[in-house]
């Protein structure tokens, strides 16, 4: 694992300005404490710091082939190397080191921009490719299938400028910072900013699947993977059938993300997902699989450990528990720095938690992510299914439902039914993709229109049906699955698994997000994933009989913090202090007084808008820390109108 950069020069003759390697990279050495190296030749640049995993004594980078025509910096675990070198080694290849980095570079060579396609893992990576008689050569960057791990770039007249994290692309001299007034709209709704865009101008997020090739000074990005969703692919197959299939392709997917050469544990929440996951490594390990689970200290509804010591117990971990009563707005800063742009996920810091008391036991943690977006675990596809009925109802009953539910205050709990049952009630009558950002999103379309000064330049809505396009052939529930794998698995899930955990050099590893098994279940028919109303049904078919039955059949329990009672207690003086200060109605994005109400109707307790406050509250923070304070970099934000914030 990880952090890389560098440059390419793009016109021919031009001076490109002169990439700052020791700062860039000084910038990323969270991503790789253990070794750091650079290599520039004539118009290009390669630089990264690495976290030894694998084949420690010779993996170093930059890495180039036999002959030093072509050189690679390497994000990420391809975990099918040895099957590569093997078939690279009868191609004719030579390898120096043990590292799946010396394979993926060899694959290159043999198949050029191909070589994506046979590669298994989590990456994101540059070669540059010196053979071509063009100086500087060509520069090919890559990014996984389904986005586990970043890759960002700038390019201007001049240069091409790429790096792991925003942050570390802002230390180049070249690149600007400037708002990008048009992605308001998109933050607001999703709660973060979807690839290939940021809520810089001029800065781009390469998506997952994709690749960028820079050749002759043009720039071309292609997709090269793509998961399709049909509604009758596995139509001949039996229930049975099917879920022993699941069960082996995730036991395949544990198995390979095994190897390593540093220690090893598992995160566990006693869900479904996480559970499985440390059953199997438990057979396939010699010794007990350290586990790991974080709760809270004040609030015991978002707390699962009792069910994650259940699991614990069922295999013998070796177990750790982390209580905690977390310093949100201490953290705030340090969070939204390694971000690098605004991102209104509040489980950020539960994450950030957990992943640093765990880095301090081993160096590589699995993890459940990816589970609820292939087997529909999440309530908004029961949502879905619910609203077809609702739509039936007559409207006297839906104006009674609508007035019950607006006399009646919001609950903080994380189980709080009135704030259930009223977002679902509110998006219920919408058209599918548009009552998915309703149940899905933070803040809905008619409040973006109302709060904004200027008028919305993109639309959420928009950007989400150009995804539900591509999938016409699917169900409604496939639809869903599909746009939740490509918004808001690599929009949201996969950057705060990958920032959280990386800012504690943590390497976290997804079986859920195999290839092979992604392709599978989206096969599968949505009535297997969604039964009537049980979620996860062929997966906790499955897994009957290695996980427990309490965990199987338990209610579905997200991974959060209790933001909403904070913002009502010991947070809500940072609320207004800075959401609602001079310094962030001078900006011009918000009407104050709308600002104001949605503040208000927290406070009072009329509405939780808990979610909603943190993406506002990450916006300003995000802009006092990268834009205010360009001109003199700082460490830590003017949390508030006039006093200083505590450092990161």
């Amino acid at each position: 694992m990880c952090g890389i950069c560098g440059q390419i020069r793009l016109a021919p003759g031009a001076a490109s300005v002169a990439m700052p390697v020791d700062g860039m990279l000084e910038s990323l050495t969270h991503r790789g404490p253990d070794e750091r190296g650079a290599w520039e030749a004539d118009g290009v640049s390669l630089a990264m710091r690495r976290l030894r995993i694998i084949d420690l004594g010779t993996g170093q980078q930059p890495m180039p082939n036999e002959d030093g025509t072509c050189w690679i910096v390497y994000n990420g675990e391809t975990y099918n190397f040895m099957d590569l070198r093997r078939e690279l080694e009868g191609r004719g290849h030579r390898f120096r080191t043990r590292s799946d980095t010396e394979a993926v570079l060899h694959a290159y060579e043999e198949w050029g921009a191909d070589c994506v396609r046979r590669l298994r893992g989590m990456f994101a990576f540059a070669i540059h490719d010196g053979r071509s008689s063009s100086s500087p050569g060509r520069l090919f960057l890559a990014r996984d299938r389904v986005g586990e791990k970043p890759l960002y770039y700038y390019r201007d007249a001049r240069q091409l400028v790429f790096a792991s994290e925003i942050s570390a692309l802002l230390l180049h001299p070249a690149v600007p910072r400037r708002v990008n007034r048009r992605m308001l709209p998109l933050y607001l709704a999703c709660g973060y900013v979807p690839a290939p865009h940021t809520m810089f101008e001029d800065i781009h997020e390469l998506p997952p699947g994709h690749t960028l090739t820079v050749a002759n000074g043009e720039v071309s990005v292609a997709e090269y993977w793509d998961v399709t969703y049909a509604a009758d692919a596995v139509e001949h197959s039996s229930v049975r059938d099917i879920a022993e299939r699941v069960r082996h392709l995730l036991e395949k997917a544990v198995r390979i993300r095994l190897i390593s050469e540093v220690p090893l544990g598992a995160f566990l929440s006693g869900g479904i997902d996480s559970t499985a996951i440390v059953a199997l490594m438990a057979r396939f390990m010699d010794q007990p699989v350290k586990t790991f689970a974080i709760g809270f200290a004040d609030d015991p509804s978002f707390d699962e450990l009792a069910y994650a010591r259940l699991a614990a117990r069922a295999y013998g971990t070796d177990h750790h528990e982390f209580v905690v009563r977390p310093d949100a707005a201490g953290l705030l800063p340090e969070l939204v720095r390694h971000y690098g742009q605004p991102f209104g996920d509040s489980s950020a810091i539960p994450m950030y938690l957990v992943s640093k008391q765990t880095r301090a036991h081993v160096t590589v943690a699995l993890a459940g992510d990816g589970g609820d977006e292939l087997f529909a675990g999440y309530t908004r596809f029961a949502a879905a299914r619910v609203a077809e009925a609702y739509r039936r109802a007559p409207h006297i009953l839906h104006a009674a439902i609508a007035a019950l539910l607006g006399a009646l205050p919001d609950s903080t709990r994380y189980d709080g039914v009135v704030r259930r049952v009223r977002r679902f009630v509110e998006s219920a009558p919408l058209p599918l993709v548009e009552g998915y950002l309703g149940w899905a999103g933070v803040f809905q379309r008619p409040f973006i229109r109302e709060v904004m000064l200027d008028a919305p330049q993109t639309d959420a809505l928009e950007h989400f049906q150009a995804f539900v396009a591509r999938v016409r052939q699917a169900d409604p529930i496939g639809r869903l699955l599909y746009l939740n794998t490509k918004t808001y698995l690599p929009g949201d899930l996969l950057v705060k698994a990958d920032r959280m955990s990386m800012a504690n050099s943590l390497e976290v590893r997804s079986p859920f997000l195999d290839t092979e098994l992604i392709e599978f279940a989206a096969r599968i028919p949505s009535n297997l994933k969604l039964r009537g109303l049980t979620m996860k049904y062929i997966l906790k078919r499955s897994v009957k009989g290695i996980v427990p039955r309490e965990i199987v059949h338990r209610k579905k329990h997200g991974f959060g913090v209790p933001i909403g009672r904070w913002f009502r207690d010991d947070l809500r003086p940072l609320v207004r202090d800075t959401v609602l200060s001079r310094r962030a109605a001078e900006r011009g994005y918000f009407r104050p007084d709308v600002l104001r109400r949605v503040v208000e109707e927290h406070e009072t307790g009329r509405r939780d808008h808990g979610h909603r406050l943190w993406t506002l509250l990450t916006l300003e923070v995000w802009h006092q820390m990268f834009i205010d304070e360009s001109a003199r970099p700082r460490t830590a934000p003017y949390l508030g109108a006039g006093s200083p914030g505590a450092g990161s």
